[in-house]
């Protein structure tokens, strides 16, 4: 089911792009767009009544609850990403903007960066609390527990790589000719 969401993800996206600039149908455009949430929904609902009716969980339920986090954090700018890049191809649209690598905006980007993930593993490790709650069998629901490490190390990693990341931006500057010079240290 798990992988079935995850390509009906791009089919609906894909779909709903190409309505939009290959056929110019706006509205059957925003109906498949807006589709994308119904699917994590499902995805949630699938799992929730397969372990509530008695069903044992696997990795594949906890792959699923991590699913929808990350989904619900990061599909609209995917989605967003996506339609600049269609509009440009298809639509004759404005070349998509180029984040920024240096200074304040920059430094900006990482930490937004940094909040989306974090969102993305609150949400996971809520969705697995409350699967673990709703099903309230310990035995049954074993396997979602191991669930929570890795999200934990994905915070681990995110927290040390934004903060390189805030640390690169805040400390390079650009030359003349826009490439980055890396900032001395006065002697």
């Amino acid at each position: 089911m798990i992988l079935t969401c995850e390509v009906m993800f791009w089919v609906l996206v894909a779909g709903g792009l190409a309505a939009r600039y290959l056929l110019r149908a706006r509205r059957l455009s925003t109906a498949l767009l807006l589709s994308v949430p119904v699917l994590d929904v499902v995805l949630l609902a699938v799992i929730a009544v397969h372990l509530g009716s008695g069903g044992t969980a696997d990795p594949g339920h906890g792959l699923g609850a991590l699913y929808l986090g990350f989904t619900v954090a990061y599909g609209h700018p995917m989605i967003r990403w996506a339609d600049a890049r269609f509009a440009r191809r298809f639509a004759d649209g404005p070349a998509p903007v180029k984040p920024p690598k240096h200074g304040r905006p920059a430094a900006r980007r990482e930490a937004a960066g940094w909040l989306r993930c974090t969102a993305a593993c609150a949400i996971g490790a809520a969705t697995l609390a409350a699967l673990l709650l709703w099903v309230d069998a310990p035995p049954r629901t074993a396997a979602l527990n191991g669930f929570f490490t890795p999200l934990a190390i994905i915070m681990f990693w995110n927290t040390v790589i934004t903060a390189w990341g805030i640390v690169a931006a805040l400390t390079t500057r650009k030359t003349a000719e826009g490439e980055p010079a890396k900032a001395t240290q006065p002697r």
